[in-house]
């Protein structure tokens, strides 16, 4: 487990361009090993402009070096004011690097997951860059509406997608576990991207798949929606995940956009 940035904090964000645009953000970073799992081989990087998770596999720890080596990465972007795809895709690679100079108990079913949100700078405004390898997920609080932002990387997420079971079945099917795609030894890693522009008011959940099987949307939406600051909304979803089970490492990031100054936004999907 590795831990990259503060469990509560608030920044405001200056952008590059003529307008002085920016952005204020509050968050709150949160990580548990869960009640059966001995080991917590989640990491996570929160550390303005860029929010990410990672949830590793691999045994003998291999898992915990993995995800370590992708949020470390990515720690690169602290203090920048503006990340590209091209930025997330060269600190993937290197982490991919890393994990073989490591050594240690690593094989080739040694690799991550990662998700995450980052601020972007666009023509025409600012925006969310979200990012996804895996089965660690983004969700989206927007005027009432949760919306899950990126989609699995899984073997249960294509039998949906080919309408061979329904989303209920794939929570219990016995490849439920099974992605397809992770940052690893032996796959160029390479993220689905989805931009989202950037509001006043909307909330981000970036989180593991610790917290998803213990908890569905409605319950995710609940405790998003009741409470007033990121942290009482991590807390209250990291304890609804161990109180219904716990099963696995959980780690989650709420992200509050507080103001937006400076740049236009359209708020929809660019």
């Amino acid at each position: 487990m590795t831990q990259i940035g503060q469990g509560i904090s608030e920044q405001t964000i200056v952008l590059p361009g003529d307008d002085a645009a920016s952005v204020t953000l509050a968050w709150s970073a949160i990580t548990d090993t869960g009640r059966r799992r001995e080991a917590n081989e989640d990491s996570f990087m929160a550390v303005a402009p860029v929010f990410a998770v990672a949830d590793g596999m691999g045994g003998h720890s291999a898992g915990d070096v993995a995800s370590a080596a992708v949020v470390t990465r990515l720690a690169e972007s602290s203090g920048s004011t503006s990340i590209s795809t091209s930025d997330i895709e060269r600190q993937l690679v290197d982490a991919v690097d890393d994990m073989a100079r490591g050594g240690g108990e690593t094989d080739s079913g040694t690799g991550t997951t990662v998700t995450g949100a980052a601020i972007t700078r666009l023509a025409d405004g600012i925006a969310w860059l979200v990012f996804n390898i895996g089965d660690s997920r983004v969700y989206l609080l927007s005027h009432g509406v949760l919306e899950q932002l990126t989609t699995d990387h899984s073997i249960v997420q294509e039998l949906v997608d080919a309408g061979h079971i329904s989303r209920e079945e794939a929570e219990t099917h016995p490849h439920a576990n099974v992605i397809t795609r992770a940052v690893g030894f032996h796959e160029v890693p390479i993220p689905d991207y989805r931009l989202i522009a950037i509001e006043p008011g909307m909330r981000l959940l970036i989180c593991s798949d610790g917290l998803t099987k213990e908890l569905t949307p409605y319950g995710i939406r609940h405790y998003l929606m009741s409470t007033d600051t990121p942290d009482a909304a991590a807390r209250g979803l990291l304890d609804a995940a161990l109180e219904n089970g716990g099963r696995d490492n959980v780690t989650v990031i709420v992200v509050d956009v507080i103001d937006v100054v400076g740049a236009a936004t359209d708020p929809h999907d660019h």
